[in-house]
């Protein structure tokens, strides 16, 4: 699952030795339902005090330890707990690619840079090592004393070796000598044959040998590189393994034929690992001229970076792991020994076992509106009034469908639409395709730099212009993450505008798995706006006044710090004052700064924050009136959604931004109203649905530990995600 998300994350501890230890486990007790402290006086107090604030990726890999604790969860289905393990994998695979790559990149250039909580890059790094090192343990003791047992109980098993039967043996031999042997490539080290380039994250075998070979060479040592294409976990036929799915490793075969592959020679040991790379694109936009050709060059050294973890075989002797770390210029830190496949993310591919659909989620039906179930005409609906899609419980296919009407629709005339994650071959670029093919002006802004989308993106690209689609490349120096697509269609001899504007990806896939809302508008003022921006992104020229739309890098911030100086304002004069925000990552100290004024002024914020939280609740005469929960689930928390009380004018914002630096100073990005009192008093309990959540939600202390909520006294369990899963999709197919 991409991971801007799926991958898009993750965790949340900060330690200095002028701040309070922080533990490491996460504790699960019960917490009472939050309520708003009395309003001390103000207080004088230094806002700049690096206490005040967490560590950014102390906080992002906190928020991946959470997902771990999913894994132990009883009320998930088995396959899914699984599934839970293997995210923490996976965020963590991109968090070492990027986040401590990033770390570690300061500190080889001399350019430590200390953010608002002070931690310098080496400090955090070494805090990082004795934090993942821990979690990592806790996985692999997850996988092998609860989850594989559980599994082994409902017929699922992975066979070690000492286990073979004769029979399964047997087929061993042949799988090994009919699909790997011929298509493995060992490389023996000696002057000649010096150590190899490995991909970033792939799978791979030092052996170490005893013996002279026949051209007389005894270097004593052979790298096994695992080919990419073969599977890392193969079935084993029922007529072998018996009944039930049984599985054996790849590793498994490998390590029990490594004899195989050195004939004549003894095989003393082999022992797998696995490299971990940076893998951030370093592109100087300023210096190109064009961003296309060179992210296709980039993309190669990506499977090449600097070597930033090295995980091995806990059975690995320790001269061949410093072997090890020595070629690839790692310190003892940054070894990870793991009891078990040392690439778990490829056990993905039996999470969806057909032979098992209750160890899985039910299946559930996305509803789609009633007003747009019979209309055979999505603009007719739109033009008389707003339609608020909340995925995934509604359904993404209106979204799909104004594209597909657009692309037929004799009377459309232009389409233009931002594509950030939408994937090459998505029913999106379909509709762009047959828009552009039957003489639509197609517009696409194509966000090249999306981390870990740009090769489908580079493709996407090149499909929209075989089309005859217009593509922009969006702005240097600002990546292009604003959700939109305006639509230009005449009408009774005038141009009418018809918008969608997203606080997630144009990706179906993903509006199954992530929660997102997406409105659908033909409000005249709001579909100008939009029209400003494409104007923006695609010409040039200065900045357009908007209407109603909040755009970053220009308005949205001091648009945000406005709104919460207009609640502290309203506290000050004694009048009632809230803030209610959810979202991704909170890591702006100007945002962090005026939330703290705010909360010390009078005003109630209730933060829902899923993954990165900088800020730190409850501190008395600071933040006491701030408080922070994180929820996670079976979706993907996406949500941006922003409200204010404003004096009893409530206002409602949804977003395609979280409140970082990066998403208000460095991207494009939009901010737009929920209008009219039905649709904000939607959105209003649907975020209420989040802040009374007492089975999924993380409660956020002033030390920096999240404690699990769970019902107290005579509560009913309240599950945020089920209510909704519930109150909006098919009830007879809601979720466990």
């Amino acid at each position: 699952m991409n991971t801007e998300g799926l991958t898009e994350e993750a965790v949340h501890i900060a330690v200095q030795e002028t701040q309070p230890v922080v533990e490491q486990s996460i504790e699960v007790v019960p917490v009472p339902e939050p309520v708003s402290a009395p309003v001390p006086h103000p207080v004088a107090h230094n806002l700049d005090d690096s206490s005040l604030y967490i560590h950014r990726e102390l906080s992002q890999l906190q928020f991946n330890t959470r997902v771990l604790e999913q894994a132990l969860d009883e009320s998930y289905p088995l396959l899914e707990r699984l599934k839970f393990l293997l995210i923490f994998s996976s965020n963590l695979d991109e968090f070492f690619e990027i986040r401590v790559a990033g770390l570690k990149k300061q500190i080889t250039f001399a350019r430590e840079q200390a953010g608002a909580d002070g931690l310098q890059p080496h400090q955090a790094l070494a805090r990082i090592s004795e934090l993942v090192h821990g979690h990592v343990d806790r996985q692999y003791a997850i996988l092998n004393d609860i989850l594989l047992p559980e599994l082994e109980k409902h017929q699922v098993r992975f066979i070690r070796r000492r286990y073979w039967t004769a029979k399964l043996k047997a087929w061993v031999r042949r799988y090994f000598r009919d699909e790997i042997a011929p298509i493995i490539t060992p490389i023996g080290l000696d002057p000649t044959h010096p150590f190899p380039l490995l991909v970033n994250k792939s799978l791979n075998f030092i052996v170490e040998l005893e013996g002279i070979d026949a051209f007389g060479r005894d270097s004593g040592l052979a790298i096994i590189p695992a080919p990419r294409l073969l599977p890392r976990v193969i079935k084993v036929p029922e007529e072998i393994g018996g009944t039930g799915d049984n599985f054996v490793f790849l590793s498994s075969m490998i390590h029990a034929h490594a004899d195989d592959l050195f004939q004549g020679m003894k095989v003393k040991g082999c022992y797998q690992f696995r490299l971990t790379r940076n893998a951030d694109l370093a592109v100087d936009t300023e210096d190109v001229e064009d961003l296309a050709r060179a992210l296709r060059g980039e993309l190669f050294s990506r499977r090449y970076g600097d070597a930033v973890r090295l995980e091995v075989a806990d059975t690995c002797p320790k001269h061949l792991a410093d072997y090890l770390l020595k070629q690839f210029n790692l310190s003892e830190t940054e070894l990870y020994r793991v009891n078990g496949p040392v690439n778990l993310t490829r056990l993905f591919s039996i999470t969806g076992l057909d032979s098992h659909p209750e160890l899985q989620y039910t299946p559930f039906t996305p509803a789609i509106p009633k007003l747009l179930q019979n209309s055979e005409n999505i603009f007719t609906v739109i033009s008389k009034q707003d339609i608020l899609l909340l995925h995934p419980f509604e359904s993404f296919t209106p979204v799909v469908d104004l594209l597909r009407q657009a692309a037929k629709d004799p009377h459309v005339l232009a389409v233009r639409q931002t594509l950030y994650r939408s994937g090459a071959n998505s029913e999106i670029v379909d509709a762009l395709v047959d828009a552009a093919r039957n003489g639509k002006e197609v517009t696409a802004v194509i966000e090249l730099r999306a981390r870990f989308d740009e090769e489908s993106n580079l493709l996407l690209a090149s499909r929209l212009q075989a089309a005859g689609a217009v593509v922009i490349y969006g702005v240097v120096g600002f990546k292009t993450h604003a959700k939109m697509m305006l639509i230009l269609r005449r009408e009774a001899g005038e141009i009418v505008r018809y918008a969608h504007l997203g606080t997630g990806n144009y990706h179906a896939g993903n509006a199954r798995l992530y929660t997102d809302y997406s409105l659908l508008t033909s409000d005249d003022a709001l579909c100008e706006d939009v029209g400003k921006l494409f104007s923006q992104l695609i010409g040039m020229g200065k900045t357009l006044r908007m209407k109603k739309l909040l755009h970053a890098p220009f308005t949205l911030k001091k648009g945000m710090l406005d709104m919460i100086a207009r609640e502290m304002q309203f506290a000050l004069d004694g009048k009632p004052a809230h803030i209610i925000a959810k979202f991704n990552s909170l890591t702006d100290p100007k945002i962090i700064r005026a939330l703290y004024k705010a909360s010390q002024a009078g005003v109630k914020i209730d933060l829902v924050i899923r993954g990165m939280c900088c800020l730190r609740p409850g501190i008395a005469g600071v933040s006491h009136n701030i408080h922070v929960r994180s929820i996670i689930g079976r979706f993907l928390e996406h949500t941006r959604v922003f409200y204010f009380l404003n004096g009893g004018e409530e206002q409602m914002f949804l977003s395609s931004a979280d409140w970082m630096e990066r998403n208000l100073d460095k991207r494009v990005e939009t901010c737009f109203p929920v209008e009219g009192k039905k649709l904000i008093l939607r959105v209003k309990k649907e975020l209420e649905s989040y802040l009374t959540d007492n089975t999924h939600a993380w409660i956020l202390h002033s030390d920096g530990r999240y404690t699990r909520s769970t019902p107290t006294g005579n509560q009913n369990p309240r599950s945020a995600q089920a209510t909704l899963l519930e109150r909006l999709s098919n009830p007879l197919l809601s979720v466990r």
